[in-house]
C-alpha cells in the first residue's frame, strides 16, 4: 500500500489514532501514485469498468499512466497548461480516470460538473472559472447545453468531447490515439490548486470551492479507515464523477490504499443492477447514500458473498434500514461525515464499533470541537457547532484551500483561527457525534446537496409570485425533498392549477435534482425585523 511512503497511522486498540504526513513539497498524484505504483507493480488493477450495454474495461494502473501521458499532450499541445482550469462532464465514462490523472500530471485544475445541469448552470461555471477548455459526454444533452452557455456568453472556451463527433466539438478520443506515451515531469507544487468543485450555498450562486495537490492524502483515512477500501480490493462508490463524492470514493484514497476501483455507467438507478455488478466483479467494499441503501432494502437485498464492508453518508440513515441492512448481510453500515471543503470529519471508523444514527468518531486528522456562538466548548450531549481546531499552528490536510473568487467567505468559515462548519451537532460521553442539522438552509435530498436561493431566483421571476421562500421537508426515500412556499401576488388565486404552473415553470428551468417536489402558498411569510423570512419557522410549521 503506497499511502505508507507519504503518511504514518497509530492504532491504538486496534482504531486508527495520530496520523503523520510526510510528502515531498512537489507532491502529484499523477507522478508519486500513479505512476510509481505502475512502474512496480504495471499489472496491479487500477479500475473496472462496465455499462448498461455490457461493455467492459478493465484497467492496469500501468494502463492509466500510459492513457494519461498521452492524454496529456493532447492537453499540452493546445495550450493548456499548470495553473489553467478545465471543465470536466464526463459522468461516469471511463476516460475519467486517465483524463483527471493527465490534468493533475500537467498542473491543471479539474473542475468536475454533473451532466445533469442546465445551459445556465453551465455558463455559470464557465464564466466563474475562466475555464479555458470543457471535456464532455457525448451523451444527452450534456454537450449542447455546454455548447450553447459558451456561444451565449461569448466565450472562447475550447471544447473536447469522447469517442462521437459532435458539431462544435473536436473529438478528443481521436486527437490522444497516436499520442506519444513518454513526457517529461511537470514540476507543480503541493501548494498548487489542483481541484475546483461547485457546491450550494444557503443563497445566490454555487461557490467554487478550491483544493490543492495534498487532498489526495488527505482522503487515505477516508479510504482506509472509514470505507473498508483494503489492498488488492474491489471498491464501489456510486457517485457521478461531477460531484465531490467522486473523489472520496472512486480514485484518490482507494489508489492509495492499493485498491481497484469499480465504476458502473448507467443512467437509471437500479436496485438489482448494482447488486449484479457488485456479484459479478467481486466488489468487496460499497458505499453510496442512504437513498441507495433504502431502495434496496425496499427491493429486498440480495445475497453479496463477497462484500465485508458498507458504508454510508450524505443525509440521515433511518435506524430500521441500518438494522434492515444488517439483517440480510451480516455487515454494518458505517456512517460517515464531512463537506465538499474537507475530507471525512467523522466517521464509523476501522476497528470502532459502528452505532446506529451515529455519524461515528472524529476522523484522526481533525481536533474535532463542538463549539457555541462564542467558540467556546460545549458540555457532552449539547447541542453547538461542527468546528475544526488547526493543531501545530497549521491547517489540517484535506481542508480546502480557498473560496474561488471570495476571500471574504473563505475568512468568515475560518474565522478566529477555527473552521466553522456550520453544521450542529452533538458529542456523547463515547466521543461519537450526533448529527442534528444545518445552520444555514442546506437541503440534502437524495444525496445531493441543494441550495434554496438557486430555486428562489427562478421562482421571483414567474408573474404570478410576489415573493416565494424554499425549505427541505422530510420525505421517505430522499431523505428531504424541495418545497416551495409562494405568497402570490394581487389578482392571482392560489389555485391547485396556479401551483402546478409554477411548478412546471421552475423544474423547467431547473437540473432535476432541484425539482420542486411540493407547493404550496401563503398569504404571508414570517420575518425578521430587517425582513428577512424565517426559514426554522417555515420547517417548524411542516413538522406540526
Amino acid at each position: 500500500m503506497i499511502y505508507r511512503e507519504y503518511c504514518t497511522i497509530d492504532e491504538e486498540n486496534g482504531k486508527p489514532g495520530k496520523i503523520e504526513f510526510h510528502y515531498p513539497e512537489n507532491f502529484n498524484f499523477a507522478y508519486d501514485v500513479v505512476d510509481r505504483i505502475a512502474k512496480s507493480d504495471p499489472e496491479k488493477k487500477a479500475l473496472v469498468w462496465c455499462n448498461t450495454e455490457g461493455d467492459e474495461r478493465i484497467l492496469s494502473f500501468s494502463d492509466i499512466s500510459r492513457m494519461s501521458i498521452r492524454y496529456a499532450h493532447v492537453l499540452l499541445d493546445n495550450g493548456i497548461a499548470r495553473g489553467d482550469r478545465v471543465i470536466v462532464a464526463l459522468r461516469r465514462h471511463y476516460q475519467y480516470w486517465p483524463l483527471a490523472v493527465a490534468l493533475h500530471r500537467i498542473g491543471a485544475v479539474m473542475i468536475p460538473v454533473t451532466h445533469m445541469l442546465t445551459s445556465s448552470d453551465y455558463a455559470y461555471r464557465l464564466k466563474t472559472s475562466e475555464a479555458k477548455a470543457a471535456i464532455v459526454t457525448p451523451l444527452g444533452s450534456t454537450a449542447e447545453n455546454i455548447l450553447s452557455a459558451v456561444r451565449s456568453a461569448g466565450l472562447a472556451t475550447q471544447l473536447w468531447t469522447i469517442e462521437r463527433d459532435i458539431e462544435g466539438y473536436r473529438n478528443f478520443s481521436k486527437e490522444e490515439k497516436d499520442k506519444s506515451e513518454e513526457l517529461e515531469r511537470i514540476e507543480t507544487k503541493a501548494t498548487d490548486p489542483m481541484l475546483i468543485y461547485f457546491t450550494s450555498g444557503t443563497t445566490g450562486y454555487p461557490k467554487g470551492v478550491v483544493h490543492d495537490f495534498t487532498y489526495p492524502l488527505a482522503h487515505i483515512v477516508t479510504a482506509a479507515c472509514w470505507q473498508g477500501a483494503e489492498d488488492n480490493g474491489l471498491h464501489f462508490t456510486v457517485a457521478e464523477t461531477g460531484w465531490a463524492k467522486a473523489s472520496w470514493g472512486k480514485i484518490y484514497g482507494q489508489w492509495l490504499a492499493g485498491s481497484a476501483v469499480m465504476a458502473y455507467d448507467f443512467d437509471n438507478f437500479d436496485p438489482g443492477q448494482l447488486v449484479s455488478v457488485i456479484n459479478r466483479y467481486g466488489v468487496t467494499s460499497f458505499c453510496a447514500p442512504p437513498t441507495v441503501y433504502r431502495y434496496l432494502v425496499k427491493k429486498g437485498i440480495e445475497a453479496m458473498p463477497t462484500l465485508r464492508h458498507a458504508s454510508t453518508a450524505g443525509e440521515y440513515l433511518n435506524p430500521e434500514i441500518f438494522q434492515r441492512f444488517k439483517e440480510k448481510t451480516g455487515l454494518d453500515l458505517h456512517e460517515g461525515y464531512g463537506q465538499t471543503e474537507t475530507v471525512l470529519i467523522a466517521g464509523n471508523l476501522k476497528g470502532v464499533p459502528a452505532v446506529d444514527g451515529s455519524m461515528g468518531i472524529p476522523s484522526p486528522l481533525y481536533d474535532v470541537r463542538i463549539i457555541d456562538s462564542d467558540g467556546c466548548e460545549v458540555k457532552r450531549g449539547e447541542r453547538g457547532e461542527i468546528a475544526i481546531l488547526p493543531r501545530d499552528g497549521k491547517k489540517p490536510l484535506g481542508i480546502f484551500s480557498g473560496y474561488l473568487g471570495n476571500d471574504n467567505l473563505y475568512k468568515e468559515v475560518w474565522r478566529d483561527g477555527v473552521y466553522h462548519t456550520g453544521d450542529s451537532a452533538s458529542m456523547d460521553e463515547n466521543g461519537y457525534l450526533w448529527f442534528m442539522g444545518r445552520f444555514d438552509d442546506i437541503i440534502k435530498s437524495g444525496g445531493f446537496r441543494i441550495g434554496p436561493g438557486e430555486i428562489e431566483d427562478i421562482l421571483i421571476t414567474h408573474p404570478a409570485v410576489l415573493e416565494c421562500s424554499v425549505i427541505g421537508i422530510p420525505d421517505p426515500l430522499r431523505g428531504q425533498a424541495v418545497k416551495a412556499i409562494v405568497h402570490p401576488k394581487p389578482g392571482f388565486e392560489p389555485t391547485k392549477e396556479l401551483g402546478k404552473e409554477i411548478k412546471d415553470y421552475c423544474n423547467s428551468r431547473l437540473a432535476e435534482y432541484k425539482w420542486i417536489r411540493k407547493l404550496s402558498f401563503t398569504e404571508g411569510f414570517p420575518k425578521t425585523i430587517s425582513g428577512k423570512i424565517i426559514k426554522t419557522e417555515l420547517r417548524k410549521a411542516e413538522s406540526l
